[in-house]
């Protein structure tokens, strides 16, 4: 099996809607958003999903990605250091505090307590999906070649450092954050993470609404695959050279033009407004 195979397996394992990863108890501000009334002006159900998809994407992607893209740099950057321990395990710290700057500058970019919870909720899941779901076992290790192990035993490491300093609340581990060092964990291309990570947004959505019976599953299905995926290409293409500005030279780096930003300010909200429903399906 090639690289390409092998990466198109990964992203299928990824894809698996049964997943633990806390997606199911988030519904992005969708919930809210059907409760204050703002789906009645559209003139059918399906037609608003799409609305508040299209919108919730772009603000999503144009404040995600950016911390997606540079936490998948730092990880591959950790991935590809070879050489002598000594030179490593500097590298690892380097990377570790890398990924904790990131997760605090996230954190000042959500705006709201809903938002931010849910993110670290679903974040730590990734984590944990990694160490129990796609790291290797000793029974199992002997299917690997020895470089497969030794990149294997690095990751592990450096994703349970980082979920030990997050249960020592000494950084976050919000979800975008997280994402990017799975998926250069699992040698995961820096666009396809970035697509994945935008499709699962929009599932997640959708899936929400088939929760809340705004939708039925075959509804969602073909909201998925008429109206999704346009909307998915078109912010992947309008967010692919946005950074944070940590890993790039700060005197050449535009942070109005190539930064991250929360560009729905609606969204922001009604995401706010969650908890003071009298009564809600989801956490957030």
């Amino acid at each position: 099996m090639d690289n390409d195979d092998t990466e198109t397996y990964i992203l299928l394992l990824l894809a698996d809607s049964n997943l633990p990863t806390g997606s199911f108890v988030a519904s992005s501000g969708l919930e809210s958003y059907m409760k204050h009334g703002f789906a009645s002006s559209a003139p059918s159900i399906d037609v608003a999903i799409v609305d508040f998809v299209r919108d919730s994407l772009a603000s999503y992607a144009r404040s995600s990605l950016p911390f997606v893209s540079d936490a998948h740099r730092a990880v591959m950057d950790y991935a590809l250091c070879k050489g002598a321990t000594d030179n490593v395990v500097p590298h690892a710290h380097s990377t570790l505090s890398t990924l904790a700057k990131l997760d605090e500058l996230y954190q000042t970019m959500v705006l709201n307590h809903v938002a931010r919870r849910a993110s670290m909720t679903q974040g730590v899941a990734m984590l944990t999906l990694y160490s129990k779901g796609f790291s290797q076992s000793a029974s199992l290790s002997v299917f690997s070649t020895p470089e497969a192990r030794d990149h294997e035993a690095r990751m592990r490491e450096l994703i349970d450092h980082l979920k030990l300093k997050i249960r020592r609340e000494e950084t976050y581990g919000h979800l975008p954050i997280c994402w990017g060092a799975l998926t250069a964990a699992l040698r995961i291309s820096i666009e396809r993470s970035r697509y994945l990570h935008l499709f699962l947004h929009a599932r997640s959505l959708l899936s929400a609404s088939v929760r809340l019976n705004e939708l039925g599953p075959y509804g969602a299905q073909q909201v998925l695959l008429h109206a999704v995926r346009p909307l998915v290409e078109a912010e992947v293409a309008r967010c692919q050279n946005l950074r944070t500005g940590f890993l790039d030279s700060l005197e050449c780096f535009d942070d109005v033009t190539l930064g991250p930003a929360n560009t729905w300010p609606l969204g922001e909200i009604l995401a706010g407004r969650h908890d003071l429903q009298h009564s809600r399906i989801f956490n957030s």
